[in-house]
């Protein structure tokens, strides 16, 4: 489910920098639409370029200023260069109607009710408020793995497809003296694989790689299964790289804050869910099981808030670990 919910509210950015936008004039046409929908007469002085007789604002260009993200890769001009082209492009598309094709139609409708929802959720969430000085801390003392007692990896990896992580590789890599022994092995069955040298610590790992990895030795060999490939991993050196409290205060209330502010749209989705009448129809048209509205309902109620991993990484599957 989120998964799901994260593509739902996932909003693109209302225009492309300069230039670049013109590879989908649907989606520009789309953003002026909506964000036309709120236009008042501008005050003197604000406006920037006029463009067919509408004008462009200074408010407009500081919106998508923000909507960029990384004010410093684009300047001024060229944002606003882009704003001119997208008025270029909602001025040609409304000559030819397209507000009214039924395609446009049911794009503007779905980000309309992709805005609104996040809009709700982002509302419901204002509230929240940061973790004590107290939170702070209980989550360093909980955590030494990822502060205190942080260490440091460098790690050699052979990356290959998963189909051929073969019993008798497996077996080689508990035997095996070194990454280069395995790797002659690879060639000799004319298996393609990629070498890599990565320095990583126990923050990017997995906690169950982590809490493998710290009864292990230099030049340990291990394996790693991440789906359609596997990692076969040397160990050539380990170092404490221990992080403060102080100095991960700020890191951990940003997790603390994103974390609480998931669990609060997970649970009113499913308090939403719990007042709603849902009637799943048409079960033909899909290729899956559809659960019960009101056991689906029941479930999401009692089922606990799921909560992030502590590193704030993508779970990874582990195999093989010696």
């Amino acid at each position: 489910m989120t998964n799901s919910l994260s593509a739902l509210f996932r909003l693109s950015n209302a225009v492309l920098p300069a230039r670049r936008m013109v590879g989908s004039a649907l989606l520009v046409f789309l953003a002026a639409t909506l964000s036309a929908c709120g236009d008042t007469e501008k005050a003197p002085g604000q406006s920037l370029a006029r463009v067919n007789g509408e004008d462009i604002t200074i408010l407009q260009l500081n919106d998508e200023l923000q909507r960029t993200g990384d004010q410093q890769t684009f300047t001024k001009k060229q944002v606003l260069e882009g704003l001119i082209d997208r008025q270029l492009l909602v001025t040609a598309a409304q000559s030819e109607k397209l507000e009214r094709d039924p395609l446009v139609m049911q794009a503007i409708e779905r980000d309309k009710a992709q805005i609104l929802a996040q809009a709700y959720l982002q509302r419901k969430i204002a509230n929240n408020g940061r973790p004590s000085a107290l939170d702070i801390d209980s989550f360093y003392q909980k955590n030494p793995d990822l502060f205190s007692l942080r260490k440091q990896f460098e790690l050699k990896e052979l990356v290959i497809d998963t189909k051929n992580l073969s019993p008798e590789l497996t077996a080689l890599m508990g035997t095996a003296k070194s990454l280069n022994e395995v790797a002659s092995w690879l060639d000799s069955k004319k298996i393609a694989f990629a070498p890599t040298h990565v320095t990583r610590t126990s923050v990017d790992l997995p906690n169950d790689v982590v809490k493998a990895m710290k009864s292990m030795s230099k030049g340990q060999l291990f394996t790693l299964k991440e789906g359609q490939r596997s990692i076969l991993i040397a160990i050539e050196d380990i170092k404490d790289t221990p992080v403060t409290g102080p100095a991960a205060s700020a890191q951990i209330e940003r997790f603390l804050i994103n974390q609480k502010n998931k669990e609060a749209e997970i649970a009113e989705i499913a308090r939403l869910h719990m007042g709603a009448k849902i009637a799943y129809l048409n079960d033909g048209l899909i290729n899956k099981d559809v659960t019960a509205p009101a056991a689906a309902a029941a479930a999401a109620a009692a089922a606990p808030v799921p909560k992030a991993d502590a590193a704030g990484n993508i779970a990874r599957g582990v195999a093989g670990l010696k």
